[in-house]
């Protein structure tokens, strides 16, 4: 399975601060928010990771990134010139795509929660069908919605529906088979000009192939793009992160408990940031294999 991250878009929501770089590279407390996304793919066992941005932004995300070779994963990388909706993703991605089933992350969502990393695994094994993921908010008008029968099976999506039929949003992570990019030919653009990642999602419930996983009262799920959301991601994972002694999003860690690069070479990326807590964070895993071993 190959993943996207769509970190297009102007950012607008977050000017002045996202005025000099893409909202995306802003900090999330203590690393660029495009970690948390990045770092959802690698669990999923995602290695071959395209980032979509705009043209302006596009260098920045290959200095921060690079080729992902020294996480053991590949980064490349695409322009969306004009923002015409999430599903423009796979238009754009299709040459990347090809036959392969495929995941799409929006740079700005972060998830946490107890189970999710094999949630993820289980959900990124599939070859067939489409899986989306709800959760349960106070304002469903903002969103798509889902709406479930007696049985919690999943019978229609609304996108932001003035008389919501249920309080679970689709959140901003999804997965579908080889048929995403055919599918995506045939949408229509909406009255606001953008091709609607719910109205592809409506042609899999169509065709009785979308499960929808519903993330429970243990997850947290935050949409950083506006200043008020952006700083409470913040807060929420300095908590966390203090509170446990473990890092959410620490895209080194990942990718070394994945297994995808070794101990030595999860040491020598630990160099970079040897004068801050951030360095000290993945020399104590370093430590702590070593005395495994």
């Amino acid at each position: 399975m190959k993943g996207i991250i769509l970190a297009g878009g102007a950012g607008s929501r977050l000017y002045p601060a996202s005025l000099p770089i893409s909202k995306i590279l802003l900090p999330v407390y203590d690393k660029p928010m495009a970690y948390y996304p990045i770092t959802t793919l690698m669990l999923a066992g995602i290695r071959d990771i395209l980032i979509i941005s705009n043209p302006n932004d596009l260098g920045n995300f290959q200095r921060v990134l690079g080729d992902g070779s020294n996480l053991g994963v590949k980064f490349s990388y695409a322009v969306q010139t004009e923002t015409r909706g999430i599903a423009d993703s796979f238009l754009i991605a299709e040459n990347f795509i090809q036959n392969s089933p495929v995941a799409l992350i929006l740079g700005d969502n972060i998830f946490h929660g107890f189970g999710f990393s094999s949630m993820l695994k289980a959900v990124g094994k599939k070859t067939e069908g489409a899986t989306v993921f709800g959760y349960q908010v106070n304002d469903p008008q903002r969103f798509g919605v889902v709406e479930f029968d007696n049985s919690n099976k999943a019978v229609s999506i609304e996108e932001k529906p003035m008389n919501p039929k249920s309080n679970y949003a689709v959140t901003g992570l999804y997965f579908y088979d080889s048929n995403v990019v055919q599918y995506a030919k045939t949408l229509k653009p909406s009255a606001r000009g953008e091709l609607e990642i719910t109205d592809l999602n409506n042609i899999y419930l169509k065709n009785g192939a979308l499960d929808v996983e519903i993330l429970g009262r243990g997850f947290a799920w935050l949409d950083t793009g506006t200043f008020e959301s952006l700083l409470q991601a913040s807060n929420f994972v300095q908590s966390m992160e203090i509170n446990t002694g473990m890092k959410i999003a620490c895209i080194e860690e990942v990718a070394y408990r994945m297994g995808y690069i070794s101990v030595r070479e999860l040491e020598e990326l630990g160099k970079k940031y040897k004068n801050n807590g951030y360095g000290a964070y993945i020399q104590k895993i370093v430590d702590q294999a070593k005395v495994k071993v």
